[in-house]
């Protein structure tokens, strides 16, 4: 499976399990997550490359609770498991 298409997958799951996506600009800095009123935000900066804000997408799933309650593809399964490792 491709870089892009892996991260569509896991955008894809992340709002699935509740976050909003937010491409923005932040010179580097890699964005981040947080909730503001119940609402999970995930911020990515577009000054990263694709791979890099897919890092930063596996690292924010894997170590979300609530992953447990979708059904992914193992190959999605296996490489989150890999980032929590």
């Amino acid at each position: 499976m491709s870089t892009i298409q892996q991260f569509d997958q896991l955008v894809t799951i992340a709002e699935k399990l509740g976050y909003r996506i937010r491409y923005d600009y932040f010179g580097g800095t890699g964005g981040g997550v947080c909730e503001f009123s119940g609402t999970k935000w995930l911020f990515l900066d577009l000054a990263l490359t694709c791979g890099e804000q897919l890092e930063q997408l596996q690292k924010t799933l894997a170590n979300e609770p609530l992953l447990s309650t979708l059904t992914l593809d193992d190959s999605i399964r296996d490489a989150l498991s890999k980032r929590v490792a």
